[in-house]
């Protein structure tokens, strides 16, 4: 300390109203938002094609899924979201997909059907991060009956 200096410590310090800044709704934990789809169609095989006609259709069968899911605010904007798939406790035929981008977003996850993926660009698989949006667009295997 110099001569004519003083401490001006904690005991100084002035209490100011609280004050809402603009990036505090911006960096606020929240679940992402997202827009999702199904993909289902009818199997005409033998068996339908006798039991079930145009106006009283087969059940439908999912033949795959496309995530929209919105990440804006990201702070690490260079680390992608990633996709994990899980069992699902409860049945053998379903599994829960997760999504995990990091701050300030939670994960969500999604319960869809458990079967083996085609990962082939040519039949529709497709996995990006552009512009804040991760885009995963995938249909299941589709195996065929043959004697």
């Amino acid at each position: 300390m110099e001569e004519g200096d003083a401490v001006f410590g904690s005991s100084a310090e002035v209490n100011l109203d609280p004050e809402v800044y603009w990036w505090h709704d911006k960096y606020r934990p929240r679940k992402p938002n997202y827009f999702n789809r199904v993909h289902t169609v009818y199997v005409w095989n033998k068996y339908n094609q006798t039991h079930y006609d145009r106006d009283n259709p087969p059940p439908e069968l999912v033949q795959g899924y496309k995530f929209h899911i919105f990440y804006p605010d990201l702070i690490d904007k260079i680390k992608a979201p990633v996709f994990t798939i899980e069992k699902d406790g409860t049945s053998a035929e379903t599994c829960v997909i997760r999504f995990h981008a990091g701050p300030p977003y939670q994960d969500i996850a999604f319960r869809i059907v458990n079967k083996e993926w085609e990962y082939s660009h040519k039949k529709g698989f497709n996995c990006t991060f552009e512009r804040g949006i991760l885009n995963l667009y995938f249909n299941f295997k589709r195996h065929h009956y043959r004697r």
